[in-house]
């Protein structure tokens, strides 16, 4: 593919003055510090992201004093990041933009006013950032989080959306022990393969919701390797007493939904008096329907969760940590979730299979 050269989608920043101490007091010197030029993904309006997705070049930009330079290493297409391409995800970078949220890089450079970074580093945008599909991205200090080199490159790059979500959703609602139960739908999404084994580790059984398709066998099996206790098609749960199905599991406390329509009332139906159901997402596109009864003689409460509300500066260092925790988990083998990667310069390739042109494929990884 042609790459084109423009300057930077961000604004060109004025030049700084490096300052050498001496014996003879502070000397400024000019140095201006810039990063190399930058392969990247940009759209410069919202709509379908094959169609308005570019991949491009850019000249470099200044590292300011409190700047780091960092080489993007691996980085994720998500949902939310096609949402955001899309103009439809309630916080968007303004335009023009370059692509992606999330993702793993290595400390090429650092301002003369950068603290806890060095050029070798492993950082992370957290919270996330926007502008992660491309070669060099320049942000302050402040965005990085440093993480240990021996972290396999595809889950540091996807480590701070879709586990991080699961690991919040099992601590922020309900108080869960050892030997409770959850039910969810979408268990095949990467959040519910976390979710299935984040809970596991705690000795909480899982219920697990899968929609009818060609592969569904094929997906039960790699759900109950990951450690669920029980998988269902949609269809399976087409009887009078959904909770007939359930042998030696209690009843659910928590749900979690990301479909909607008729797959969040299946998991409604699981849950126990009492009972919460989380809702992350809206796969299906369609409303959630909730019976009367349901509220009236179950007690059921239905939540949200989005974890944007949680990446407020008073929340940084407490996600931090968990994410550092899901590492740990990831280089100890007890985190695993399908993933492919892909050279960043097949991008639109990768982007086909994000979109589900080529049918059911796993998260695709950029790699630069």
């Amino acid at each position: 593919m042609a790459l084109i050269m423009i300057r930077s989608v961000a604004t060109i920043r004025s030049g700084f003055f490096k300052l050498k101490r001496s014996s003879s007091g502070v000397r400024a010197f000019s140095s201006l510090l810039t990063s190399p030029p930058s392969k990247a993904v940009v759209y410069e309006r919202h709509g379908p992201p094959d169609a308005v997705t570019r991949l491009i070049e850019m000249e470099g930009v200044e590292v300011k004093e409190k700047d780091v330079c960092v080489k993007m290493l691996a980085a994720p297409i998500n949902p939310s990041d096609l949402n955001r391409i899309e103009g439809v995800y309630p916080v968007r970078p303004p335009l023009p933009a370059v692509g992606g949220y999330e993702g793993v890089g290595e400390v090429l450079s650092v301002g003369s006013a950068v603290k806890h970074l060095s050029p070798g580093d492993w950082v992370i945008p957290s919270p996330p950032s926007s502008g992660m599909w491309q070669t060099y991205t320049v942000k302050e200090e402040s965005v990085w989080h440093k993480i240990s080199k021996d972290s396999p490159v595809e889950y540091a790059a996807t480590i701070t959306v879709n586990p991080l979500t699961s690991l919040r959703m099992l601590q922020d609602f309900v108080t869960l022990n050892s030997g409770d139960c959850i039910v969810q739908n979408g268990a095949t999404s990467i959040v519910g393969q976390c979710i299935i084994q984040l809970a596991r580790l705690r000795g909480i059984h899982s219920i697990n919701i899968i929609r009818d398709r060609a592969g569904s066998d094929e997906a039960k099996e790699m759900l109950k390797r990951l450690g669920a206790d029980e998988v269902f098609t949609e269809s399976q749960l087409e009887v009078k007493n959904i909770k007939d199905l359930l042998t030696n599991l209690p009843e659910p406390a928590l749900g979690f939904n990301c479909v909607g329509g008729n797959s969040a009332s299946l998991v409604l139906k699981f849950l126990r008096h009492g009972g919460t159901m989380v809702t992350y997402g809206g796969m299906s596109k369609k409303p959630i329907t909730v019976s009367t009864s349901s509220f009236i003689f179950k007690d059921l409460s239905l939540r949200g969760f989005w974890l944007q509300k949680l990446m407020n500066p008073d929340k940084v260092n407490e996600s931090r940590n968990m994410i550092d925790h899901l590492l740990c988990l990831a280089r100890e083998g007890k985190l695993k979730y399908e993933m492919e990667l892909v050279s960043f310069d097949d991008f639109h390739t990768a982007l086909d299979k994000a979109l589900g042109k080529l049918g059911s494929q796993p998260k695709q990884v950029l790699k630069f």
